[in-house]
């Protein structure tokens, strides 16, 4: 199968990182399509940056229509764009934090959320009201630790990760932690062997719910608020990406 890795934020090392991470869990006959917008934020911490990086994960799922991939993963913990690529897709999309969120759901009866900074905790908060996990998710935690600090943060991070991880498994009364940035998933494993509790990577689940999804021969459906975008024309910077009047 192919699948469509989108990071939407614009740091080359994080989509690659990002990729590594998903092809280590994937079957070897998933080809993965890692990619990154053309534009907007280097990181996303907040609101603002989220706009541009949704706009970004439509410009990516515009480009890969001729390509038709069989499941599309939107690698960002805010899952910026989701409902947009949905629409634009015939194939499923999923989003980190859905699936993160899912997957905590089947291995504990409680879990809590472990992301970057504070500020995006009501990011994370909000997600998990949206998507109805109100009773399993017991607590967002923030570390305060940069986005793009995870790359090179070293022992330090893992250490910030493993102490705020602790207090919400102890403050909450949680079975799992979930890992609230995409570029964490290169230290999901060593959290996991340190803390003895399921750890959640979204990216990771993602990949094997894609996965699982396309083997099942399933789809998003059109029928509703999914249907194709409308065709029409975009003007300014956005004009190659209106949608085109033949499909």
């Amino acid at each position: 199968m192919k699948l469509l890795l989108i990071n939407p934020n614009t740091t080359s090392s994080m989509t690659e990182a990002i990729a590594t991470g998903a092809r280590a869990v994937a079957c070897p006959t998933t080809e993965i399509h890692a990619v990154q917008p053309s534009f907007g934020p280097v990181s996303i911490e907040g609101h603002y940056d989220e706009v541009f990086a949704a706009a970004g994960v439509a410009e990516q799922v515009r480009a890969a229509h001729t390509w038709q991939p069989d499941a599309v993963v939107i690698a960002c913990f805010g899952d910026p764009g989701l409902e947009a690529a949905r629409e634009a897709c015939h194939a499923p999309v999923l989003g980190i934090a859905e699936a993160a969120f899912h997957a905590a759901s089947m291995l504990s009866t409680g879990f809590s959320v472990v992301t970057t900074m504070t500020r995006t905790c009501i990011i994370a908060e909000r997600l998990v009201q949206r998507y109805g996990f109100e009773h399993q998710c017991r607590g967002v935690h923030g570390t305060d630790i940069p986005v793009l600090s995870l790359e090179d943060g070293g022992a330090q991070v893992l250490d910030q990760l493993e102490q705020t991880a602790r207090h919400a498994l102890s403050h909450d009364r949680s079975g799992a932690i979930v890992l609230g940035c995409a570029g964490m998933t290169t230290l999901c494993a060593a959290l996991s062997q340190r803390l003895g509790v399921p750890v959640i990577d979204g990216v990771a689940v993602a990949v094997k719910f894609a996965e699982a999804l396309a083997s099942l021969h399933l789809f998003t459906s059109k029928h509703g608020d999914y249907a194709t975008p409308l065709a029409k024309t975009y003007t300014g910077w956005s004009a190659p990406l209106g949608w085109p009047t033949a499909q």
